[in-house]
């Protein structure tokens, strides 16, 4: 189980949270983001030192801020069970994911291979050594002339 998939499993549900800073925040869960950012409803704000407290009918949390959560024990049954199917078919598909991915590794991302087998191209012409350096050495006449 991914965290949040647990998060977002959570919807609605009450929940502690405490801030780096040291102050917490208990409210009901409306929603979660990849980035694991939270809005909360009905929420009432402790202080770091838990002498001030204020009631907010809504507020939003930043992900990067957040120190730890306290969850109701019911919410790990609510996710929904992941097969891994998902992630099966991901890996059966091929993606060009610029720079690094695939095969070819390294700088210019989709080797020749690759691109061929998606059938992006039919034909693949490769330039011989040998023209490369006939034409270094027609760059080279040229600058020198």
């Amino acid at each position: 189980m991914l965290p949040l998939s647990l998060l977002r499993a959570a919807s609605g549900s009450p929940m502690l949270v405490e801030l780096k800073g040291g102050d917490t925040y208990n409210g009901r869960l409306v929603n979660c983001d990849a980035w694991m950012n939270l809005n909360l409803r009905d929420v009432i704000c402790t202080s770091k030192d838990g002498e001030k407290f204020w009631k907010l009918p809504e507020c939003y949390i930043r992900g990067s801020a957040i120190k730890y959560l306290r969850l109701p024990d019911d919410a790990i049954d609510k996710v929904p069970e992941d097969d891994g199917s998902r992630h099966a078919a991901k890996r059966g598909k091929m993606e060009f994911t610029g720079r690094g991915g695939g095969r070819g590794g390294g700088r210019g991302g989709v080797g020749v291979e690759e691109v061929v087998e998606a059938g992006v191209v039919e034909e693949v012409e490769v330039v011989e050594k040998e023209e490369e350096e006939k034409a270094a050495e027609d760059m080279e006449q040229v600058i020198n002339w």
